[in-house]
């Protein structure tokens, strides 16, 4: 309870004894008794009541969160030019002072019922540069200018709410849906749509006496026809991405088939070169084999009967030769 109630209640308080000592004075009267020293009772009250009343008349305690206008007959403009500040203050009687609230407040524009101010479905509806329709949930939060509420009072007094912040953002927010496509709306600019509106808003606000605190785009949502189209075409876009994958999936598998071929392949030929390569230095041992062979046979032409009788040796005890034929014997084995 702040000074001004609590004199105003002392003021009520002196009028109720005033009231007790007229209707005690009374009753003393009708039974006739003496009432002089009651009267002078009743007086003293009654001077008291009227002081107290009038100083509460005058008194006024304007809250933190408050300023006061002041409604004067007294001035010429009918109103005093500057409203009152936090603080207790002395008006003259007659004058009438209107309290605004300076502390932030949210106007909520929803589809929900009951979350908005408006009860029922509030949401603003738009149309798009695509000609879409889509609906808009928004929420202001903004304050009385401190230095302007007497200039608030004027021009709007209690009604700026639905007569001011209600309309300016409901007209901007469809102005600047117009300028955008539906899906930049809710994806790519969708964060540029919001900055838009809140830099207009603000500057309107501004101009009516209020500051913008914030925007918020707090949803967008679309007629059920087009929620339809937007649902299949991401299924569709769903189902190609899945083709899209398949044929990818396809076509690595094939290139790992062809990878693992090629390298079969490869193995192949690598391995038939190694085999030429190891048929021609065998060609070529041999050849190498037989020329030394042919060499020293050339110098030693009976070598070759040695190694004939060699080879028919240890194991035949008898040979039976052609007749005419020569028969040829080891040198050892030829009798000096």
């Amino acid at each position: 309870m702040n000074i001004a109630d609590f004199v105003q209640g002392i003021a009520t308080l002196a009028w109720l004894v005033v009231v007790g000592l007229i209707v005690m004075a009374v009753v003393r009267a009708s039974r006739n008794r003496p009432t002089r020293h009651l009267t002078g009772l009743i007086l003293g009250a009654l001077a008291a009541a009227a002081v107290l009343t009038l100083v509460a008349a005058g008194l006024v305690f304007v809250q933190p969160e408050e300023r006061g206008v002041v409604i004067s007959p007294y001035d010429p403009q009918g109103y005093r030019s500057k409203a009152l500040a936090p603080g207790l203050h002395w008006i003259i009687p007659g004058e009438v002072v209107r309290l605004y609230s300076i502390s932030r407040q949210t106007y909520t524009m929803s589809a929900a019922t009951g979350e908005g101010d408006v009860y029922g479905d509030d949401s603003i509806r738009a149309r798009t540069k695509d000609g879409q329709e889509v609906y808009i949930d928004a929420s202001v939060i903004f304050a009385i200018n401190p230095e302007q509420v007497v200039q608030l009072h004027i021009d709007w007094q209690d009604r700026y709410q639905q007569e001011l912040v209600r309309p300016l953002a409901r007209g901007i927010i469809r102005d600047m849906a117009s300028q955008y496509g539906v899906e930049e709306i809710v994806s790519t600019k969708r964060a540029e749509l919001e900055e838009k509106i809140t830099n207009e808003l603000g500057a309107k606000l501004a101009a009516n006496d209020l500051l913008l605190i914030d925007f918020v785009l707090r949803d967008i949502h679309f007629s059920e026809e087009y929620a339809v189209a937007v649902e299949q075409k991401q299924i569709a876009e769903q189902q190609a991405l899945q083709a899209q994958f398949v044929v990818e999936q396809k076509k690595q598998e094939a290139e790992q088939a062809r990878q693992v071929a090629q390298g079969l392949a490869d193995a192949a030929v690598i391995q038939a070169e190694g085999a030429a390569k190891a048929r021609i230095i065998e060609a070529e041992a041999e050849a190498e084999a037989l020329r030394l062979i042919a060499a020293v046979l050339a110098d030693n032409p009976e070598l070759l009967q040695y190694q004939y009788i060699t080879k028919l040796a240890p194991d035949v005890k008898v040979i039976l030769m052609p007749n005419g034929s020569q028969f040829i014997l080891p040198p050892e084995l030829v009798a000096p």
